[in-house]
């Protein structure tokens, strides 16, 4: 197995919890815990997007650093609307 394999499926094994936590905090069903638990499997789906990119990429360094940058990128802008999100509250409105 190449490194691109190994790599794919270290950061695609990473996603696993990040979907077991969108289940988890979504359970009780009301809007402030769908839209945290639809952050967390914006997260996951992200984690899979980047390791079947990474797994297709090749071995191509310039491809790599690209989709790693990528990642890195999207799921920290998903954990600051996610802080953002928990900072709201139950009732919707902005925390003083």
């Amino acid at each position: 197995m190449g490194n691109e394999v190994i790599a794919a499926l270290v950061i695609a094994l990473t996603g696993v919890p990040a979907l077991g936590i969108a289940a988890w905090s979504g359970r009780d069903g009301s809007a402030h815990a769908r839209g945290t638990g639809l952050r967390w499997a914006l997260i996951a789906l992200c984690s899979f997007i980047a390791a079947i990119a990474l797994y297709f990429s090749g071995g191509n360094r310039s491809a790599a650093l690209a989709i790693g940058i990528g990642f890195a990128v999207a799921v920290n802008a998903l954990a600051v609307s996610m802080v953002l999100h928990l900072r709201r509250g139950n009732g919707g409105a902005p925390r003083r």
